[in-house]
């Protein structure tokens, strides 16, 4: 299912991965890869045939939050010839590594890789970007024993424009007190039940930045972020804000 907004067609592939095309051409993922949604072997239905790995690599623009939504291989299957990386400063893949998983060095990959910090904008491939803090609260839910899953500083968000709309993922963040702020078109929240702001937050945070569009992503997945997107779309929408779901 591709959802249609402004001058962007956008396509949840499943996790954290979104790809969004502008009218005039230009390509921007989000946190391609992991959990089986580029290589065929995810359950959930996905804008691909079941079976068939996605392998586009027609990406101008791709961005990266955290470690936890590196995956070298999927960089490697959304990315044309000359994109650009953009990745979070504490982007790490000798911790990942040292954590079981096997990736590849960022700066050894054969495109432009840039790191970037909160706070920096930048213009990126004709994307205007802005780098949003992304953490758990130390005294949340997404903190057992007070150690936050995601600290401050180990990832970030991005709010970015593409052919004059504008679009927010926040990454794995809890709502902070600076998201209220944000003008965004249109909104891609986490809705799931563990590591993020839960569907009932995200809801809440959807209504409080009235953006033009909601579509939620980042569940689903495996069973810590089962969430009930239904009833997340219903909240957002008795909220008075568009919402829509890139489900079957």
């Amino acid at each position: 299912m591709t959802v249609r907004h402004d001058n962007v067609t956008v396509s949840w592939l499943g996790y954290a991965t979104v790809r969004l095309e502008s009218a005039d051409g230009t390509v921007v993922y989000v946190d391609p890869g992991r959990y089986g949604t580029l290589t065929g072997e995810w359950e959930r239905d996905v804008p691909h045939p079941p079976g068939r790995a996605y392998d586009e690599r027609d990406g101008d623009l791709v961005l990266v939050t955290h470690d936890h939504h590196y995956d070298s291989d999927g960089v490697r299957r959304v990315a044309s010839e000359d994109a650009t990386v953009i990745a979070y400063e504490a982007v790490d893949a000798e911790s990942i590594r040292a954590g079981g998983r096997d990736v590849e060095d960022l700066e050894a990959l054969p495109y432009d890789v840039r790191r970037v910090e909160y706070g920096e904008e930048a213009t990126v491939e004709g994307v205007d970007l802005e780098v949003l803090p992304a953490f758990n609260h130390p005294d949340g839910p997404n903190a057992p024993d007070g150690d936050p899953i995601h600290p401050e500083g180990f990832g970030c968000g991005y709010r970015f424009e593409v052919d004059g709309t504008s679009v927010c993922w926040t990454g794995d963040s809890d709502v902070l007190d600076d998201h209220g702020d944000l003008e965004v078109s249109l909104f891609l929240p986490p809705i799931g039940k563990n590591f993020t702001m839960n569907r009932t937050e995200a809801a809440e945070l959807a209504a409080a930045i009235d953006p033009d569009l909601v579509c939620p992503i980042h569940y689903n997945t495996f069973p810590d972020l089962e969430a009930n997107s239904r009833a997340f779309a219903a909240d957002v929408a008795a909220a008075g804000v568009p919402v829509v779901l890139d489900e079957e």
